[in-house]
């Protein structure tokens, strides 16, 4: 294999900005074990004057990632994460207002192998969806299997993320005064197994837990989807039926979270490593289906032959989740839905 590698006159700016996101794909792929790693050598070496006041915190503080979290801007407003975004670069379009004395439900799509697009937009300072939607704040609802990491958990909760409980999004949805927002990334952990460049397949037909709540709460929902998600990595090829994918499947089931085989390119040379590709990701949100409220858009969810289909892209993906099979092609990457 032929290394392609980096010229050596690269402007500084840049460098740092490759150090930025390396740095979030390591710690995306190693904190949370590195954090627990060293929660068992205090165990271990018995050093209870570190590991039991801990103990004492994590269980009065263990509802936290489900009564809206602990959000903090000063890890927020880290100039890393300024170089982060620029590296792609990440940016959020709006297509419509949103009022900010209501609550919503932002279904991400898609969900890629590490998500950039949501980190980006929604859990530091430096995206521009403040300026677009003043007076919103959104929260991020991750698995709560993250949150009972020790150490690690403080961290995530820090760049305001919450737990992807029914529960959680209740809450955040239940918060009087309006411009709370939940992003749930629909397609979840499976969805990443399948993030290959070129094609989205998203996993939202059995997804309709959020349509409920959204119901119950009488939130609206907003069609989010992150364009260039599926550019960033290439993945080991794991077609249905192979054995990595049976491997990778089985693997979920147990631990909750899929482990996609992913490479791109390294930190002086572009052929190989776990950095990124230098792709954009457009991360836009749709007007909603009407001014009604969302029961009207589940009424239209559940019916692909009423008027609700549109040619938007975020509609259409909706409204197929009644189908088994649908393939869609939009600016010519296929879209499949199962």
């Amino acid at each position: 294999m032929k290394i392609e590698f980096a010229p050596l006159n690269i402007p500084l700016a840049r460098r740092l900005q490759t150090a930025a996101v390396l740095q979030w794909v390591l710690t995306f792929l190693l904190l949370a074990q590195v954090c627990t790693g060293i929660f068992v050598i205090l165990i271990i070496r018995n050093y209870w004057f570190l590991y039991i006041p801990y103990l004492t915190w994590l269980y009065f503080d263990r509802r936290t990632p489900e009564q809206g979290g602990r959000r903090s801007n000063w890890v927020r407003n880290w100039t890393v994460w300024r170089y982060f975004k620029d590296y792609f670069p990440i940016h959020v379009l709006k297509t419509w207002d949103l009022n900010p004395s209501h609550n919503y439900i932002f279904g991400f799509h898609p969900h890629g192998v590490l998500v950039a697009g949501a980190f980006g937009n929604f859990c530091t300072n430096y995206s521009d969806f403040k300026e677009l939607f003043p007076g919103c704040t959104a929260y991020v609802h991750l698995l709560p299997f993250w949150f009972w990491c020790p150490f690690f958990r403080e961290y995530v909760l820090s760049f305001g993320a919450v737990s992807v409980s029914k529960r959680s999004v209740s809450h955040v949805l239940s918060k009087e005064g309006g411009g709370n927002i939940s992003v749930i990334i629909l397609g979840g952990a499976k969805e990443s197994l399948d993030a290959h460049p070129g094609k989205f397949t998203l996993f939202i037909r059995q997804r309709k837990g959020f349509v409920k709540l959204a119901l119950t709460h009488g939130a609206s929902l907003v069609p989010v989807f992150s364009f260039g998600e599926n550019e960033l990595f290439k993945q080991v090829s794991n077609p249905e039926g192979s054995w990595l994918r049976t491997v990778q499947e089985k693997l979920q089931k147990i631990m909750g979270f899929a482990l996609p085989l992913f490479h791109a390119r390294g930190i002086f040379q572009y052929s190989f490593g776990i950095v990124p590709y230098r792709k954009p990701i457009h991360t836009v949100g749709v007007q909603r289906c009407s001014d009604s409220p969302s029961c009207s858009f589940h009424t239209r969810l559940l019916d692909p032959t009423s008027s609700a289909t549109s040619t938007r892209v975020f509609i259409s993906v909706y409204v197929i989740l009644s189908n088994t099979v649908v393939l869609l092609s939009v600016n010519g990457l296929l879209i499949k839905s199962l």
